[in-house]
């Protein structure tokens, strides 16, 4: 009897420890999320009054066509009565066909209790009838605007999936099975973890942990590949790669990085390194390595960042090597700043570069993608004056807003696990690199932002200038290499295939699989997706692809093959980093690509 009056009281005590523990973290989320003050100078608060006004389009156009409402009102109400029958006819032993089943590969179900347990079974039916009868009746209103429309899909898609039974502790089977195990204790330590969580994010987002940070260290077991640091300056460092074949090709090859992401994403690890391959196939491979700005560079623009970054990289790669051509590369918006840099040195006569490849980039933005629905005049007032105030863009904030566009992966999965079932995310170098974003200058993001994805500026001959010169793309004669990825939903492929007949000159359009960063590292050994050549560049994006030839695995040696065919194939002498005019500053992978935000704004 003692015994058992000793465990009870080691529970009870265990027990309100726990609750103590919870009501301390509890009070810590109050003071730091749900108390914010929130402002019509505040981000969220343009984004959400942007939306108020798509809803308010919403709701006129479906008055004008009420008939249409009422019929999926009442489609609404014969599902609804389908699913009781079904539900009754289950408790009382019948075999019956769902009314409504989860779309393949719909992860949040995956527990057998959704589908055996009448209660679950239930309330998984009632949640999916009620979110597909809101998408019928946004798909069947007419007279409303593409941009709300756009707006209203994006935000009825985020009012559904957060409204997921899933979601709630008391509603999902695997959180309650949890709860039951551990007493209870998987919720204190979910407290914790959002606390946490909290305490790293930008004001006014929730950045939810996706991996396990401590298991990765930037140069230890990601961006490994051997190099130097040869130069720096306030925007970025030059990394110099060590070759790995005894000659090299003549003609150096610079990488332009995305300058909203550590570069690193093409050095994960060895047997996917892009920038590892490269070296490996000859290349003399110098990497842009972008610093993670705070507010002592809040005046930094577009500008700063093509002359003080690919130009002086020219530079600096002719004082190493002795030569003045070389073939570039550009990621993402490297790619862009690439395409600019292109007509800034046709305009100033010093055509360096002789081969530009363009990879998942956008020059036409008239197809933003998803991201879209971010961009007004509202929402990017809303950002300058909180940038005025910080000097940067907390790149925290853009991450968050880019995981919103696939929130059941990159944040509903994760709460659920973190938060509820309080387990800790797995370790996983690809969503490290995710979460270890970076800042923009305000200047530099208030450029962007307006004169390419707002006003589209890029592709209108002379609209821009850089350095007193004007921007002409339609100018660049050089050759051109566009790798688009099917199912990429931050660079549309068919918005990149406008922008690749901006250009002068017969670019290469090529057509990978998958998304954004999967199908771009593709390596070979992977024997991964498919591709798609077309030698033709018709001015339809769909005729392109109704003549290309589909080829199985990686774009990469397609891409080795082309650029030995543009020149610049002599062989010379490996070229090692630091053993030119230049010394090395520090081994690669640098300082600059270490720097966190919390390290640089000191939150």
């Amino acid at each position: 009897m003692s015994d058992v009056s000793e465990q009870l009281t080691a529970a009870v005590s265990d027990y309100y420890d726990m609750a103590i523990q919870a009501a301390e973290h509890t009070g810590k989320v109050w003071e730091k999320f749900i108390k914010q003050p929130t402002s019509a100078e505040d981000p969220a608060a343009c984004v959400l009054n942007d939306f108020s006004e798509a809803l308010k389009e919403l709701g006129e156009a479906m008055m004008e066509h009420p008939d249409k409402l009422i019929d999926d009102q009442m489609d609404l109400l014969k599902q609804q009565q389908a699913l009781f029958q079904y539900t009754v006819l289950r408790l009382m032993g019948k075999e019956v066909e769902p009314v409504v089943e989860p779309e393949k590969g719909d992860k949040r179900f995956k527990n057998a209790e959704w589908e055996a347990n009448p209660f679950f079974d239930y309330l998984k039916q009632l949640y999916l009838i009620q979110g597909n009868t809101l998408k019928k009746m946004i798909d069947d209103t007419d007279g409303l605007s593409d941009n709300a429309r756009r707006k209203v899909e994006y935000l009825i898609r985020q009012y559904t999936n957060a409204m997921a039974p899933s979601n709630f502790a008391g509603l999902n089977p695997d959180v309650i099975n949890k709860t039951l195990e551990t007493g209870g204790a998987n919720l204190a330590h979910g407290i914790e973890q959002l606390t946490e969580d909290l305490e790293a994010s930008a004001n006014g987002a929730l950045n939810v942990a996706m991996t396990d940070t401590s298991a990765f260290q930037v140069g230890v077991n990601v961006a490994t590949t051997p190099g130097k640091i040869v130069y720096q300056n306030e925007l970025m460092q030059l990394i110099q790669y060590s070759p790995t074949t005894e000659e090299v090709f003549k003609r150096p090859l610079l990488v332009v990085p995305p300058f909203i992401n550590k570069y690193y994403i093409m050095d994960l690890r060895e047997n996917n390194s892009l920038l590892r391959w490269l070296v490996g196939q000859g290349h003399t491979v110098f990497v842009i390595s972008w610093v993670n700005p705070g507010p002592s560079l809040r005046d930094k623009g577009f500008d700063n960042y093509l002359l003080e970054g690919p130009v002086e990289a020219l530079n600096v790669i002719e004082q190493i090597t002795g030569e003045k051509d070389v073939n570039a590369i550009g990621y993402c918006l490297g790619g862009t700043l690439l395409s600019a840099t292109l007509s800034y040195l046709k305009k100033k006569r010093k055509e360096r570069i002789k081969s530009a490849t363009f990879l998942a980039t956008l020059i036409d933005f008239s197809m933003p993608g998803e991201i879209g629905v971010f961009i007004n005049e509202t929402t990017i007032a809303g950002l300058e004056k909180q940038m005025d105030m910080l000097g940067y863009y907390d790149g925290r904030q853009m991450s968050f807003s880019f995981n919103t566009l696939r929130e059941n992966d990159l944040f509903w999965s994760f709460f659920v696990n973190n938060y509820l079932k309080g387990e800790r995310p797995a370790a996983f170098d690809l969503l490290y690199w995710n979460t270890d974003s970076t800042n923009l200058p305000a200047r530099m993001h208030s450029y962007y932002l307006r004169n390419m994805y707002l006003n589209n500026r890029l592709r209108e001959k002379n609209a821009l200038e850089v350095d007193g010169v004007k921007i002409d793309l339609s100018a660049v004669k050089v050759p051109t290499y566009f790798l688009s990825t099917s199912q990429d939903h931050i660079a549309l492929w068919k918005a990149s295939y406008e922008g690749a007949k901006v250009l002068g000159g017969k670019p290469r359009f090529v057509l990978g699989g998958s998304g954004h960063i999967a199908g771009v590292i593709n390596p070979p050994a992977a024997d991964k997706y498919n591709y798609w050549t077309n030698d033709a560049l018709p001015d339809d994006s769909d005729e392109w692809f109704q003549g290309a030839e589909s080829h199985r695995g990686s774009w990469w040696p397609d891409w080795e093959a082309w650029i030995q065919e543009q020149g610049g194939a002599e062989r010379v002498p490996a070229r090692e980093p630091g053993d030119g005019p230049l010394a090395a500053i520090e081994d690669a992978p640098g300082s600059y690509v270490r720097m966190r935000i919390q390290d640089v704004v000191g939150r």
